[in-house]
């Protein structure tokens, strides 16, 4: 992978959809400074200038079609949470692909995809940003970052390339269970009654979280009877 660090950037992902056809396969657009990182649901992403990993990777061609595209938001969440165990952090993920350590979240990713004829997955740009050395998060109430986990501080530049090392090894896994086996082992409060809305009903119930299905739907099953099966946007978590 070639890495290309930009000094001040409104969002990598932004960036790279602008330049897309003229970027390879492979290259990671990375951001000293992020001024209008974007994330899930049109959400703004704040992060304190030359602290934190901001970046985003290309991928073109690649061997899916859109309904597969799913696997790709396993390939990262579960790259994120080893290179987070690498660190000595025990990290989960917290269906689709935000990233909690004890109970607070230190890493949002946004993935966006390009289609071609035939369903056929043509590029995607997948959008990371990692806490590393923020340690006030006006903005966040329920943040934190690798150095408020460990009590160290950490060079941006090489632990990038230390997280691009195991995503390009997770990456012949792609089509594997084994990847979507470790990224279910990893769902945020799996096997742990708590409580969740239901978007679709507007109501609220205590359920346990048993896994993901091939699809990439959430399975939660409700204490009071019955199994719910959720897409993007459906359930919400009640933190």
């Amino acid at each position: 992978m070639k890495t290309l660090w930009l000094d001040t950037i409104d969002s990598t992902n932004s960036e790279a959809l602008r330049r897309l056809p003229e970027l390879a396969d492979g290259t990671v657009l990375a951001a000293r400074e992020q001024t209008a990182g974007r994330g899930q649901r049109g959400n703004t992403w704040f992060t304190e200038p030359g602290k934190n990993l901001t970046f985003s990777i290309v991928l073109k061609n690649l061997p899916l079609l859109a309904p597969e595209a799913i696997r790709l938001n396993y390939l990262t969440s579960v790259a994120v949470a080893s290179f987070l165990e690498s660190h000595g952090v025990t990290a989960a993920i917290k269906w689709p692909n935000d990233i909690y350590v004890d109970g607070r979240k230190i890493c949002g990713m946004l993935i966006e995809n390009t289609l071609g004829p035939g369903g056929r997955l043509m590029a995607s740009v997948i959008g990371i940003g990692i806490n590393m050395n923020q340690k006030v998060f006006p903005q966040l109430a329920n943040a934190t970052s690798l150095a408020l986990c460990t009590g160290k501080e950490y060079a941006l530049e090489p632990a990038l390339e230390e997280f691009l090392c195991g995503f390009e090894g997770l990456f012949s896994q792609l089509d594997s269970e084994e990847l979507t086996a470790s990224y279910s082992a990893r769902l945020f409060r799996k096997g742990v009654p708590s409580r969740y809305h239901d978007l679709l009903t507007d109501c609220e119930y205590q359920g346990v979280i048993e896994g993901v299905e091939p699809d990439g739907r959430l399975h939660i099953r409700n204490l009071d009877g019955g199994d719910y099966y959720y897409r993007f946007k459906e359930v919400s978590y009640i933190l």
